[in-house]
């Protein structure tokens, strides 16, 4: 392959008077574009044949990497397979051509499609209501902890100002409650990675008239189920508050348990992780907000819109395909996959906590510490096989984090590829340390210096241009 073409940006391929293109013939006549709108100095635009243009783009997406094209065990945010019938679904020109602000009557359809996916998510969890207004699982997040602050305020209890939030939480919770004005008080967790009953009852003595609310994961960023959720609601409805319950790690509970049984009274769903819509990139995303009955009439008001309705049709899509009987092999499937995996590498990479996981577990790096070679390390080599490397150095419980979930959606062969290639990785790094330590060797761009990067990031064109040219 041609790596001038492959390897650089569309500028340094320009060549002054080349043209790739031919503009049609005027046919609105000419018009005077006025001299405060006008550009100064000509935009700086590459000048590339379409030949160029074409193959130097093709050979970008080649770099692409996505669920359709490899595995991607990526951690934390569960990254589904998002079946094809869903795009057939979003993109029909009765859902996809409709303006958000035309009058109702003439999007009765897209009406009708919101509601019953507000149904569904009822169905699935348990809880009363939910709104399809917030954009994202933070915007979720604050959605949901505004219905608390609001439910606090009805009631006049003011003094409510405290969100209790485990270490071993996303890290977009404590923020979701900072910026919702709320003051965070960590509860610790247990070697064993769950909630220390014994912190969360000495946190609610000292704050108990303060508490607004806590908020969990379950299973947790460990990916463990926490088993005390009955002792811990009670002790924060006896104290007055409201459990919250973030839905990102809702995807091995589906058709195993509901929050709302559970005793939680606000979640968001990550509609882009659990229900199998486009995630990564930036977006789109949704997060939609449920409640318990009571709680429907404190929704705040925080979108005029339905949020990305394109990804509401999506889920509602995944759940119609899979229906009510299918849907409950869901949570089943994906918890036998990431045990399958964590059984097959826990003698190479270190398991800092035994025991049945579900969706996804945590390694602590590579059991053998002797060779040097680090998570990241082992995250780069992933790349020279093809592979999509696993989350990173999170949760934070631990030094060198790996962590790693498969989702329901991949086959036994596609695992046994992966645990194949970690297990090389594993042995590579007894037998060639120093090839592990600096890969990935077989990617357009070899390992970059991550500070260099964060520092002076080169974010321009016109930054690569030096003084003396």
């Amino acid at each position: 392959m041609n790596n001038k073409l492959y390897g650089n940006l569309i500028f340094e391929l320009s060549q002054e008077g080349r043209c790739g293109y031919s503009l049609p013939k005027n046919r609105f006549g000419n018009y005077e574009i006025p001299v405060s709108m006008r550009r100064k100095e000509d935009a700086q635009l590459p000048e590339c044949d379409e030949m160029t243009v074409v193959r130097h783009y093709t050979n970008l997406s080649a770099n692409n990497f996505g669920v359709d094209n490899g595995f991607y065990p990526l951690g934390s945010c569960t990254m589904k397979y998002n079946p094809k019938i869903n795009e057939e679904m979003a993109a029909l020109p009765q859902f996809q051509n409709l303006h958000p602000l035309q009058p109702a009557e003439t999007v009765k359809g897209a009406e009708a499609v919101c509601t019953l996916l507000c149904r569904s998510l009822c169905e699935l969890t348990g809880l009363h209501a939910f709104t399809l207004k917030p954009f994202a699982g933070a915007h979720g997040e604050l959605t949901g902890l505004m219905v608390i602050k609001r439910y606090h305020e009805s009631r006049g209890d003011m003094q409510r100002t405290k969100v209790i939030v485990p270490d071993s939480a996303h890290g977009t919770n404590p923020a979701s409650a900072a910026v919702c004005g709320f003051d965070i008080l960590e509860v610790k967790s247990t070697p064993e990675g769950l909630v220390s009953l014994e912190d969360l009852e000495n946190i609610v003595a000292q704050e108990k008239d303060t508490i607004a609310a806590m908020m969990m994961t379950n299973p947790n960023t460990l990916g463990l189920f926490e088993r005390q959720i009955p002792a811990i609601e009670k002790i924060i409805h006896e104290a007055g508050g409201l459990m919250y319950y973030d839905g990102a790690n809702l995807n091995p509970m589906l058709g195993a348990a509901r929050p709302g049984d559970m005793g939680f009274d606000v979640m968001h769903i990550n509609l882009h992780k659990t229900f199998s819509t486009p995630h990564g990139g930036g977006g789109p995303g949704a997060g939609p907000v449920g409640v318990r009955k009571g709680l429907e009439t404190f929704f705040p008001e925080v979108s005029p819109y339905h949020g990305n309705f394109a990804v509401a049709i999506r889920a509602y899509a995944y759940i119609l395909s899979l229906g009510r009987e299918h849907i409950k092999e869901v949570g089943p499937l994906a918890t036998l996959n990431a045990n399958y995996i964590k059984e097959q590498l826990k003698d190479v990479y270190e398991l800092p906590i035994e025991g049945l996981c579900k969706h996804e577990f945590v390694f602590d790096g590579l059991t053998d510490k002797s060779t040097g070679v680090t998570t990241m390390d082992v995250a780069k080599r992933l790349l020279d096989y093809g592979y999509h490397a696993p989350t990173i150095y999170f949760p934070l419980l631990f030094h060198e984090s790996l962590m790693i979930e498969p989702t329901e959606n991949e086959s036994k062969e596609t695992i046994d590829g992966f645990i194949a290639v970690m297990r090389q990785i594993a042995q590579e790094a007894k037998d060639t340390p120093d090839m592990v330590k600096s890969a990935p060797h077989n990617t357009p761009i070899g390992r970059v210096d991550d500070v260099l990067a964060a520092k002076h990031p080169v974010t321009t064109y016109r930054q690569l241009i030096s003084p003396q040219s």
